[in-house]
């Protein structure tokens, strides 16, 4: 792997503090296989509604910032549990960055 010395992207505001791992990838979702359809399970319960409907106020639902690969986000970002498929998660999305004043 080459180490990053630049990166452009769209990058989306998600000014929430204390993001933790289970916001990230809902417990529920972590014996998902990691395919295709892994991105559907990044923020789910942020971004879709208890009927699976698309929630279009969540950033992340609305363009540009649906195709974003920089997240932007708030203090203790990634808290709780160490749980590896919150990075599974990102990537499957398509975020190749993460800033944040605090992880």
């Amino acid at each position: 792997m080459e180490p990053v010395t630049r990166f452009e992207g769209v990058a989306a505001p998600l000014p929430l503090d204390n993001v933790d791992t289970d916001q990230i990838i809902p417990a529920r979702f972590l014996r998902k296989p990691r395919d295709a359809e892994y991105q559907r399970w990044f923020f789910h319960d942020l971004r879709f509604a208890p009927d699976g409907a698309v929630l279009p106020g969540f950033v992340l639902n609305r363009p540009p910032f649906d195709a974003a690969t920089i997240l932007g986000a708030g203090r203790n970002f990634g808290g709780g549990s160490s749980r590896e498929a919150a990075v599974y998660a990102l990537q499957a999305f398509g975020i190749r960055a993460v800033i944040a004043e605090s992880f």
